[in-house]
């Protein structure tokens, strides 16, 4: 069945379900500790999504909160620039991969375990980070922060969507847009924060402040959000297995880091990479179509378009913004001299603007609207990009950065919403987890692309180069948005 027919293409699951013997999508079903719905109440109250804003808001704080901790970080062991770089490269790196992996676990194993399970293994990376005494322990924290915080998206947007069948309607996209808000809001006050505590604390702070965050949210999570309903028992009375599939996620787990390993340095490029890619590629497709229960369903993935479609979307948009975010402010300090406090004060349109576009998007009721308009504002803005140079004008530099931060927060929330809209219930964990992958390959290949632009120092030729590559990206945007019929089809509410 084509996902491109309206909202029964959400219908055939893109990861197949696990044996959980609970009732399907339409189906209300009750969580274990929780009651039925009051006449009248709609579910989705605060004390349901207070624990799954502050879990979620995590993984993006911590992407860009210690950026303003590296210098420090590489004094007290001696480490360059590159070495401290990994700091940032091994979160992307676990993210991508554990993602989908822990959305599969919350699908099939429940999403309140693994939710709870991830701000243990924060708490955890928290300690070892603020005691670390080597740099290698810091490595170590991060691989473990990547791995915690990589549930609380699709273990969220799973709790959101059990839910929605307790009570016998989708996920509203305002609640929809507040875990993007998180995201956007966290990501765009770590370098803020992050340097407030470099400043009071040491840089030590940057990995104790994940403590008390994760006490919270284990907290609150424990005390508010429904216990996973208990599995149903096989027909001999036994416990059904939980499919997990260990083969396929390591065949998934290591292209996946190939892959990334190989696009982190586009400048050099290291190619023998692809040959072990290619070979795990294909053996990770032939188990996949082989396995009758298979970690990732290659065939519906081929025949639900619509969600397909939306990860190539979400993964190219994020690549553009990610060019901007980390292109754009290096260009202001190498080539216009900005300090980095003025650098962030230039920025802070860009923020702005994306935390407010992410809750007006939540406000429409469609999606190819939103998605249409940031795909051209992200054109426009590649094209402003284009014109910048040495003297340019102080409003054109607000402008640029504006062009790209409206985007930012109608890609993240529609995007979201059509995740919830076109993946079946019983995967949704998966299904979101697959979306953050595609969102960490595309920050991992912009980084390439300004390493690849700017050489040694940013310059304005390297400047214009990436933006005619983010231009012809956005067009291609475009046509991928207002040809994509499936969202046509207004969303259920």
């Amino acid at each position: 069945m084509s996902a491109g027919r309206g909202t029964r293409a959400a219908t055939s699951p893109l990861i197949p379900p696990a044996a959980t013997g609970t009732a399907g999508p339409a189906t209300p079903a009750k969580s274990a500790g929780s009651a039925s719905p009051a006449p009248g109440r709609p579910g989705f109250g605060g004390r349901l999504t207070a624990p799954l804003l502050i879990g979620s808001l995590v993984n993006p704080l911590n992407t860009t909160m210690i950026s303003t901790a590296l210098v420090a970080i590489g004094h007290s062991y001696h480490v360059g620039a590159a070495g401290t770089a990994w700091l940032i490269s091994v979160l992307y790196l676990t993210s991508a991969v554990a993602q989908p992996v822990l959305g599969k676990l919350a699908d099939s194993i429940g999403p309140r375990r693994v939710f709870v399970a991830g701000l243990v293994v924060v708490l955890v990376s928290g300690l070892v980070g603020a005691f670390a005494l080597s740099f290698t322990w810091l490595l170590v924290s991060r691989l473990l922060l990547g791995i915690g915080s990589a549930a609380a998206y699709p273990a969220s947007m799973s709790i959101l969507r059990h839910e929605g069948i307790r009570v016998g309607r989708t996920p509203p996209r305002p609640v929809l847009a507040r875990l993007s808000f998180a995201a956007v809001g966290s990501t765009a006050v770590g370098p803020t924060l992050g340097g407030v505590l470099v400043m009071l604390v040491g840089w030590r702070g940057i990995f104790a402040v994940n403590v008390p965050v994760a006490l919270i949210a284990l907290v609150t999570a424990l005390r508010w959000i429904p216990a996973d309903r208990p599995r149903a028992l096989a027909a001999d009375g036994s416990r059904p297995k939980t499919d997990i599939d260990p083969l396929g996620i390591g065949l998934f787990s290591t292209a996946l880091t190939l892959l990334a390993f190989f696009l982190l340095d586009l400048a050099h490029p290291n190619w023998w990479l692809l040959l072990p890619f290619v070979v795990v590629g294909a053996v990770l497709i032939r188990w996949q179509l082989r396995n009758p229960k298979p970690f990732i369903d290659l065939r519906v993935l081929v025949s639900n378009g619509a969600l397909t479609r939306t990860y190539l979307r979400h993964g190219l948009g994020y690549l553009l913004v990610y060019c901007v975010m980390y292109g754009l402010t290096q260009w202001l300090e190498e080539v216009r001299g900005f300090s980095s406090g003025e650098t962030g004060l230039l920025m802070l349109p860009m923020s702005v603007a994306a935390l407010a576009c992410s809750l007006l998007g939540a406000r429409t009721k469609g999606i190819r609207g939103p998605l249409t308009l940031a795909c051209l504002l992200l054109t426009v803005g590649s094209v402003v990009l284009v014109f910048l140079s040495g003297d340019s004008p102080l409003v054109l530099l607000l402008l640029a950065g504006a062009c790209f931060g409206i985007p930012q927060g109608l890609i993240g929330t529609s995007n979201q919403a059509a995740v919830a809209q076109f993946s079946p219930a019983e995967s949704i964990g998966s299904a979101a987890g697959l979306q953050r992958t595609a969102q960490y390959i595309g920050a991992i290949t912009a980084s390439s692309m300004i390493a690849l632009a700017y050489g040694q120092a940013a310059t304005d030729a390297g400047l214009h180069l990436m933006a005619w590559i983010a231009a012809g990206l956005g067009v291609l945007l475009i046509g991928l948005t207002l040809t994509d019929r499936a969202l046509r089809t207004p969303q259920t509410h």
